[in-house]
C-alpha cells in the first residue's frame, strides 16, 4: 500500500476513533491528563540539571520525583522552526519549514497532533504561542490563547493543556528587570569558554539565571493549580525548553549549546505502567530523546497510535520504542540571513556539517545585536581583544565540526582534522547523509525553489517525487561545492549546464566559496549564468564576479544586484537573496548605495511571516552606506566599512 494511502486509513480510523471517545467522557478515569510546561530560550541551566548558580526549586522538587531526561535536544535552535518539528512529529527540513517565519503547507493526510488528540476525546488546550512555520488548517485546538485552560474543558473530559512562559526569552535578557528579582550575582555566572570576560557579558548571563528564577516560579504555578484541584494524581507533567539559552551562539546555532534543553517528566503513580520501570522517581535517563519525539510519545501515552508519517519514537506509554543511536539538528535561514547546516550527535560526539562556510557564524542579525553580549563580542573582535576560541564566531566556518562533549563542553576545540577522530567523523558524517536523504530533506533548494516547485502541493508531496525533487544529486552538488576541494573547480563549472536549477545553485556557489582561485579560471561559465532562468543562480554568479571577477565585471554585477533587490519585479526571497549578496559585497556596493537605498522595503501580497525581512535588510544597507546614500557618485576615498558587524 502506498504511504499517502496509509496515511489516509490511519486518519478515517482515527476518526472513527474519537466519535466514539468523544461519546464517552465520562470514563475520563480511564486516560491520563497531560500538562505540558514550557519555557523560551533556555538550556539545561537548572539547580536538577547540576548548575550551582541556578535557582530553580520547583522545577528541581518535580524532577526529584520525575525523570530528568540528559540528552534531549530541541533539533531546531530557535523558535519557530522548533516549534514546528513538536507540532508536527516531523523533521521540519522535509516539510520544507526549516526557515525561521517562513509558511508552508502539510499534506492534507499530514495532522498537527492535538488534533489527533482531540479524535480521541481530548480537549486540548494551548497558552498561548503557536508561531509555526506549517500553515494552521482546520482546527488544531480547542481553544489557544492567553486564557486558554484545562478547567474550562467540559465536566469529566481529560485533557490536554500547554503553559509556554516568555519571560526567559532573549529579549527579557536585555529588558529592565526589579530589583528584587536581581538575584544573581554578575561576578559569579559562569561563562562559556567562547565569550569574553566583560561586565556587559557577565550582566546578561546573570539575567538570564534570574529569568529562569522567575519562569521557575510561573512553572510551580502551574503545578499548584493542579494540586489544588485534586488532578496531580490524574496528570502526566512535561516540562522542556524549547531550544537553548538566549544568548549568542547558544540561540540559533545547532551546537549542543544551542539544542541541548531540559526535559522534565512526572508520571504519578497510577499511570507508572506507561513508563519504563527503571526510571524510578529521581533518575537521570540518558536515553535520546528529540522534539520530534514528543508528539509520538504524547500520543502514546494518550493511548493513540502514533501515525506512521512522523519521523519520532515514542519513549513512553504502549507504543514507545527502541532509542535512537543519534540526534540530528538543523539551521537555515535566521531571519533576515541564509546559511545552511545540518548536525548529528551520539552520546559522546557532536558533528556539523557547514554547508555555506564562506558565511561567518555571527552573521549580522539585528534581532540577535540588540543583546548587549553580541555587540560588545564583536567589538572586542574588531579590536583585536579575543582569544582563539572567543575569535572563531566572527569568522568563517569549516566545512565540518567535531566535538568531544565530554572532554569539551563549550565545543571549541574543532576535532574535524584529528587523525585519532577520523573513523568518528566518517561514522557519523554517513549518518547525517543517510538521514538526509531518507527524510528527503527540502533545505537544499533556495527557498522560493521551495515555494515555487511545490506549486499546488505541500512541499513534501513534492519532494516524494524525484523527478521534482532530485534530492540525491542536488545534495551531490551542495557537498561538492562546500567541502571547498579545489579539485572539484572543474566539476562546479560542469554543474552550472545542469537540467536542474538547484544543482547550478550549488555549483554557482561553490565556485562563490572558493573566492578568486575559482571564479577567475570560471569567469566565462559565470557570466553565462547571469542569463541563467532561476534567480537564484543568478544572484549567487553576480556575487562570484563581483566579488572575486575582473574590474569589468563590477558595474554590471552591481546594476545586476540591484535589480534583483527590487521587489516591485522579483520576489521576495530573491530581493533577500540579492540584498544579502549586496551587503557581502562591502565597500564595492557603494556606486549602487543611492539606487539600493530608494527601494522599496514591502510591496503587496509579500508571503506571509516574513514581510519585515526586506526592510532589516535595507535599513542595515542605509545605515552602512549612510553617506554614499545620499550622494549618486560617492568618493573612491571614502573610508573602508565593514558590512558584518
Amino acid at each position: 500500500m502506498r504511504p499517502e494511502m496509509r496515511h489516509q486509513l490511519c486518519v478515517i480510523c482515527l476518526t472513527g476513533v474519537g466519535i466514539v471517545l468523544g461519546l464517552s467522557v465520562a470514563k475520563a478515569v480511564d486516560r491520563p491528563n497531560v500538562l505540558w510546561i514550557t519555557s523560551e530560550d533556555n538550556g539545561p541551566q537548572l539547580g536538577a540539571y547540576g548548575d550551582k548558580y541556578a535557582v530553580t526549586p520547583n522545577l528541581d522538587a518535580l524532577a526529584a520525583r520525575g525523570v530528568r531526561y540528559t540528552r534531549c535536544w530541541s533539533n531546531a535552535p530557535v523558535c519557530a522552526p522548533a516549534r514546528t518539528v513538536i507540532i508536527s512529529g516531523m523533521w521540519a527540513p522535509s516539510l520544507g519549514a526549516e526557515h525561521m517565519r517562513s509558511q508552508v503547507r502539510m499534506p492534507e493526510n499530514f495532522l498537527m497532533y492535538p488534533a489527533y488528540l482531540r479524535q480521541a476525546g481530548y480537549y486540548c488546550t494551548n497558552n498561548s504561542k503557536t508561531d509555526y512555520n506549517v500553515e494552521l488548517t482546520g482546527r488544531v485546538w480547542d481553544e489557544s490563547s492567553n486564557r486558554a485552560h484545562w478547567r474550562n474543558r467540559p465536566a469529566g473530559q481529560p485533557f490536554f493543556a500547554i503553559f509556554n512562559h516568555t519571560i526567559s526569552h532573549e529579549s527579557q535578557i536585555r529588558n529592565a528587570i526589579n530589583n528584587q528579582d536581581r538575584i544573581h550575582d554578575p561576578a559569579k555566572a559562569p561563562l562559556p569558554a567562547y565569550h569574553p570576560d566583560t561586565p556587559e557579558v557577565r550582566q546578561d548571563w546573570a539575567q538570564y539565571y534570574d529569568r529562569l528564577t522567575m519562569m521557575d516560579r510561573a512553572a510551580g504555578e502551574n503545578l499548584k493549580e493542579l494540586e489544588d484541584a485534586g488532578l496531580a494524581d490524574d496528570t502526566i507533567v512535561f516540562y522542556y525548553g524549547d531550544h537553548g539559552s538566549g544568548m549568542p551562539r547558544s540561540k540559533r546555532w545547532p551546537y549542543n549549546s544551542g539544542l541541548h534543553v531540559p526535559l522534565i517528566v512526572y508520571v504519578p503513580p497510577k499511570w507508572r505502567h506507561l513508563a519504563p520501570p527503571e526510571l524510578e522517581a529521581g533518575a537521570a535517563s540518558d536515553r535520546p530523546v528529540s522534539f520530534y519525539d514528543l508528539a509520538p510519545t504524547l500520543l502514546s501515552v494518550c493511548g493513540v497510535k502514533p501515525p506512521s508519517h512522523m519521523h519520532g519514537r515514542a519513549f513512553l506509554g504502549e507504543y514507545a520504542e527502541e532509542a535512537p543511536r543519534y540526534q540530528f539538528g538543523f539551521r537555515g535561514r535566521m531571519d533576515e540571513r541564509y546559511d545552511l547546516v545540518r548536525t548529528c550527535r551520539d552520546d559522546r560526539f557532536v558533528y556539523i556539517r557547514n554547508f555555506m562556510p564562506h558565511e561567518i557564524y555571527g552573521q549580522y542579525v539585528e534581532y540577535m545585536f540588540q543583546t548587549p553580549t553580541t555587540r560588545v563580542w564583536k567589538e572586542r573582535f574588531d579590536r583585536g581583544q579575543l582569544n582563539a576560541a572567543q575569535s572563531k564566531f566572527w569568522q568563517a566556518k569549516p566545512p565540518e565540526e567535531l566535538y568531544d562533549l565530554h572532554a569539551d563542553p563549550s565545543e571549541v576545540n574543532n576535532l574535524a582534522e584529528s587523525p585519532e577522530h577520523q573513523a568518528t567523523l566518517v561514522r557519523m558524517r554517513d549518518a547525517l547523509r543517510e538521514q538526509l536523504l531518507t527524510w528527503r530533506d527540502v533545505g537544499f533548494l533556495p527557498e522560493g525553489e521551495i515555494h515555487t516547485r511545490a506549486g499546488d502541493d505541500a512541499p513534501w508531496t513534492m519532494a516524494q517525487d524525484d523527478a521534482r525533487y532530485p534530492m540525491q544529486k542536488i545534495l551531490a552538488m551542495a557537498e561538492k561545492a562546500s567541502f571547498l576541494d579545489p579539485q572539484a573547480v572543474p566539476q562546479l563549472v560542469e554543474g552550472l549546464n545542469d537540467v536542474d536549477s538547484a544543482v547550478r545553485y550549488w555549483a554557482a556557489l561553490g565556485l562563490l566559496m572558493r573566492g578568486k582561485s575559482a571564479v577567475e579560471p570560471s569567469r566565462a561559465a559565470l557570466r553565462r549564468a547571469l542569463e541563467d532562468e532561476a534567480a537564484p543562480v543568478r544572484v549567487t554568479a553576480v556575487e562570484a564576479l563581483a566579488r572575486y571577477g575582473a574590474e569589468e565585471d563590477l558595474n554590471e554585477a552591481l546594476t545586476l544586484l540591484a535589480t534583483l533587490s527590487d521587489l516591485r519585479r522579483y520576489d521576495t526571497f530573491t530581493a533577500m537573496l540579492a540584498l544579502n549578496s549586496l551587503q557581502a559585497l562591502g565597500d564595492k556596493a557603494a556606486p549602487v548605495a543611492s539606487q539600493v537605498a530608494a527601494l522599496p522595503a514591502e510591496v503587496n501580497n509579500m508571503p506571509p511571516r516574513v514581510e519585515g525581512y526586506v526592510a532589516r535588510l535595507l535599513e542595515k544597507f542605509r545605515s552602512d552606506f549612510s553617506d554614499a546614500a545620499s550622494s549618486p557618485q560617492p568618493s573612491s576615498k571614502k573610508k573602508q566599512r565593514k558590512l558584518n558587524p
